[in-house]
């Protein structure tokens, strides 16, 4: 996953930079070795349809806020969503809880982002398929490669 998202960004001339750190998956502690905000990092969390079978959906949010399932259901047109199983997450992202990147490169999953994670900072920061590697990328960048949905998913 890390070399696929790095092949990514360089053929789309993105603005980043890799840190490499010892495996970490808390977003506060990430956010410390990386010298980042907490707020900063691009917390993805991959959830999925109570009432669709098989909907997935990627949630990436600010790593300083909680999700609002009930807006994540709004955002994505069903009735009630939940977090997917960590076996599933890993399974469908190849990557273990925390380390999973705020790209999707499956049609069946959408990707959802909070508008308030590009509106706060100029770069956004994630582990990058690994809890050992990280990506500060360009929040412009993003947004034009990834073509997330935007919407409010974050808690009160």
């Amino acid at each position: 996953m890390f070399d696929q998202i790095k092949t990514l960004l360089q053929t789309h001339n993105a603005r980043f930079r890799i840190v490499e750190h010892a495996a970490e998956g808390q977003s506060e502690k990430v956010a410390a070795i990386r010298g980042t905000e907490v707020g900063q990092g691009a917390k993805a969390m991959l959830c999925q349809s109570k009432d669709e079978a098989g909907k997935l959906i990627l949630a990436i949010l600010p790593g300083d806020q909680k999700i609002d399932f009930k807006k994540l259901a709004t955002a994505v047109q069903v009735k009630k969503t939940s977090f997917a199983a960590p076996e599933a997450a890993m399974e469908r992202t190849g990557c273990v809880i925390g380390a999973i990147p705020p790209f999707v490169f499956s049609d069946d999953i959408q990707l959802v982002l909070d508008p308030s994670l590009v509106a706060r900072y100029a770069e956004i920061a994630f582990n990058a398929g690994r809890l050992d590697k990280s990506i500060i990328l360009n929040t412009e960048d993003y947004l034009r490669i990834a073509k997330p949905i935007l919407h409010d998913i974050c808690a009160v």
